[in-house]
């Protein structure tokens, strides 16, 4: 009995008990705490079979809305056919009522030849129900222009600076828009090269208003995530769409046309005088014969599309509208409807520096991706066409949602 304390042996189980609880909590506690950093787990077989099924049947067509597959044309064909249906329900557009219709404002030039989406855009805007009489609904406000009507009565460069920048100073002196955002809720489209000068008065426009044009070129103040590139289309076209008609297209490689670039006359000078490569320094002369030059697209694989005076070309919507794969060859171009449209899926996009080596470029393309490309090249025809009055995704509505996809930037 010597040495024990008095009372210990009563006393030592519940301080003990106390512990042993005390250290469990503790080390769940952490247990549940190193637990919840880790990542979590990944989804089981059957919720990821469930998942591939829900999405296969979201890519079956669904009316009115573009067509889904693996390889589509569309960069999100989701994201695309939602913004389309929501432009198409709320998009609003002022059009500035001033100016004299039989002059340069509101009234188009002409609907033909390769500026017509310049005098399509002015008309099809008016008949759309995108047009709004009420400019406190308005998105958007349009500057009705046309450099390309002035261009016809001609008027020169000089006096053309002097017109467009007393036009637009005096809507900015006239409503009280303008001032609120410093135009960057304003637009203005021209489609004909001189556009790019006829604003030089007006940088203040050219920096901050969106601009819809036809040479989206970098070197003249395009700023890609504000301006909108502008299709060059070559309306009326002259034969029918080119369709599923791979089996007549026996030549590699197509181009005639004027030496009015660099790469022009290097791609001319090239391979002028290749066997399978159909290249022409000089436009195919209707001597020859009814429309030679347009029946080529139908006969052709590849149609190359260098930069002319511009980085854009009409030969690209050519290309496209009788199936005939388009092969970009122009750097610094921002190409139409580059926001919705995956162009790698339909055109063989290039550098010019890759002009020296075109042939093995293009015979290096399988049948299997050729046909891949033709097929896509289908789906897009319809985007690269102008109609009067507008359709639902023709060239118009797809400026439309480019304009629509822009116009949250600033907001009043």
């Amino acid at each position: 009995m010597a040495g024990r304390v008095p009372g210990a042996a009563a006393s030592s189980p519940l301080p003990r008990a106390l512990l042993l609880l005390a250290a469990l909590g503790l080390f769940t506690l952490s247990f549940l705490s190193l637990r919840s950093l880790r990542p979590a787990a990944g989804p089981s077989l059957a919720t990821a079979t469930a998942s591939s099924l829900a999405a296969a049947a979201a890519d079956k067509p669904r009316p009115g809305l573009p067509l889904r597959t693996s390889s589509s044309v569309y960069h999100s064909p989701d994201a695309f056919a939602a913004g389309y249906a929501e432009m198409e329900r709320n998009f609003k557009v002022y059009i500035y009522p001033d100016g004299d219709p039989k002059t340069f404002y509101q009234t188009p030039r002409k609907l033909t030849g390769k500026y017509a989406s310049e005098g399509y855009f002015f008309q099809n805007i008016r008949e759309s129900r995108f047009r709004t009489d009420d400019p406190d609904e308005a998105h958007l406000f349009f500057v009705p222009i046309s450099p390309h009507k002035m261009r016809g009565k001609g008027t020169s460069y000089e006096n053309m600076t002097v017109i467009v920048k007393d036009y637009v100073e005096g809507l900015i002196n006239k409503y009280p828009y303008w001032n609120r955002t410093l135009g960057a809720d304003h637009f203005f489209v021209t489609c004909h090269d001189v556009g790019v000068r006829a604003f030089e008065g007006l940088p203040f426009m050219v920096k901050n208003s969106i601009r819809v044009v036809c040479s989206p070129s970098y070197n003249v103040d395009f700023i890609p995530h504000k301006d909108i590139a502008l299709p060059q289309v070559l309306q009326p076209f002259a034969l029918p769409e080119g369709g599923n008609d791979i089996e007549n297209r026996t030549i590699l490689g197509f181009w005639a046309g004027h030496r009015n670039s660099k790469i022009r006359v290097i791609l001319a000078r090239f391979w002028e005088n290749d066997t399978e490569l159909a290249i022409s320094n000089n436009r195919i002369s209707r001597a020859i014969g009814e429309l030679v030059y347009q029946k080529q697209f139908y006969r052709t694989k590849f149609c190359i599309c260098p930069g002319g005076s511009q980085v854009n070309s009409a030969r690209i919507s050519d290309s496209i509208h009788y199936g005939c794969v388009p092969v970009i060859l122009s750097d610094y171009y921002d190409l139409p409807f580059n926001d919705a449209l995956d162009w790698r899926k339909f055109a063989v996009v290039l550098r010019e520096r890759d002009v020296y080596q075109l042939k093995s470029i293009l015979k290096s393309i399988s049948q299997e991706e050729f046909v891949s490309l033709h097929k896509s090249l289908v789906q897009v025809q319809k985007h690269f066409v102008w109609h009067s009055p507008p359709l639902s995704y023709d060239a118009f509505h797809m400026v439309m949602y480019e304009l629509w996809l822009r116009h949250n930037v600033i907001k009043y």
